[in-house]
């Protein structure tokens, strides 16, 4: 089911997913009008898609994702709308209110807008820490929609984007002002990686660092599944395919898919490993100090940080969880999605790999002279 002829808005449209998604969109469909929403939309954004736009309207929204007004107005004759926009923090360096604020009122607002302009189909960009991994570190090995798993989600990240999942998909079916009825559904990708990715750089900053030798937060048998930018961006336009359809909405309406693809299950260590050894990056053979310690060193380290709060808040660069959640096996399939969306990873392992590492050799000068001269 082709595209041709709709209105999109997409939320997020200048953050690392959001970007190629608009590109995506501009490529592959000849759509009436794309509308891009953030907080702020560089003009050289919206020059770089001179080269793909064709005929199709591009459209700057720029606001508040918690206003209602703005949210309104970006809806008005909207078709389809992918919700991408959030705040992501697993160190919770981000105020409660803040996030709380962005990934859940925010997505309530802009539903409730969609009710009121009439748009059919609404896509949620949710995230595999929905799942976990919870406190205990239980592994989930090539996990599937169906299955059963205590998450007894910590962050607060994870705790907003499953609140903000749970609303979009209890939306599903709801009555539109003009007789019909609007549809949603979320998807769950992995840990996203590719050009663009703030971590990768993070990583790399800090081996940099480290005389180009990266740090082991990750036990190697800790497998999980990153999956890259380009294929998440692919999911996400297949699942707007679905949902215009009317059969495949009927399937697809309600509903979340984990989405990855063939990327090795590997451990979040060994990742970074894979992507920057072609730059000349080492990796240590072992995490610093025994896991136990660690564990016990972040408590301490969240119980001093409790009691400075009266006076100050201090974050700590690793928590309990974000230990747990770099050290636990937990991988899905994408199997649900490849049946029920038509979805089919477009990138293989080998050429993400090549593209994401291209892109770090093309960033390294900068990182090298940044850290330099500091």
């Amino acid at each position: 089911m082709s595209l041709n002829g709709d209105v999109c808005l997409v939320t997020g449209a200048c953050g690392f997913l959001g970007k190629r998604l608009v590109r995506l969109l501009l490529e592959e469909e000849k759509m009436s009008e794309v509308r891009l929403m953030d907080k702020h939309i560089p003009l050289q954004f919206i020059r770089s898609l001179e080269d793909c736009r064709g005929k199709t309207k591009l459209s700057v929204f720029e606001g508040d994702i918690r206003d209602s007004d703005h949210c309104r107005r970006a809806c008005q004759g909207v078709s389809i709308v992918f919700h991408i926009a959030s705040i992501i923090d697993v160190v919770e360096r981000v105020e409660y209110d803040e996030m709380y604020g962005v990934n859940v009122k925010g997505t309530q607002l802009l539903l409730e807008a969609c009710i009121q302009e009439n748009v059919k189909s609404f896509i949620y960009t949710s995230t595999i820490e929905v799942m976990g991994p919870n406190p205990k570190g239980d592994p989930i090995i090539n996990g599937t929609e169906d299955m059963a798993y205590v998450s007894s989600l910590k962050f607060t990240y994870s705790k907003t984007k499953k609140e903000a999942e749970d609303r979009t998909l209890k939306a599903h079916g709801e009555l539109l002002p003009n007789g019909s009825r609007m549809a949603t559904c979320a998807l769950r990708p992995m840990y996203i990686f590719g050009e663009g990715c703030r971590f990768l750089l993070g990583h790399m900053g800090d081996g940099i660092r480290n005389k180009d030798v990266l740090y082991r937060m990750s036990l190697p048998e800790a497998y999980v599944n990153p999956v890259y930018v380009g294929n998440v961006a692919v999911a996400h336009l297949q699942a707007a395919r679905s949902l215009k359809d009317p059969q495949q909405r009927k399937v697809v309406g309600g509903k979340f898919y984990f989405i990855s693809d063939d990327t090795p299950h590997i451990s979040y260590s060994d990742f970074n490993h894979a992507v920057m050894a072609p730059l000349g990056f080492h990796i240590q053979e072992k995490i610093m100090v025994p896991l136990s310690f660690f564990y016990i060193f972040c408590f301490f380290m969240e119980m001093v940080c409790l009691m400075l709060l009266p006076f100050t808040r201090v974050v700590p660069p690793i928590n309990r969880q974000l230990l747990t959640m770099l050290n636990t096996p937990f991988s899905f399939s994408y199997q649900r999605a490849k049946k029920e969306l038509g979805y089919t990873p477009r990138y293989s392992w080998e050429e993400a790999r090549k593209r994401t590492t291209e892109w770090l050799a093309s960033e390294l000068p900068k990182e090298r002279e940044k850290i330099r001269s500091k």
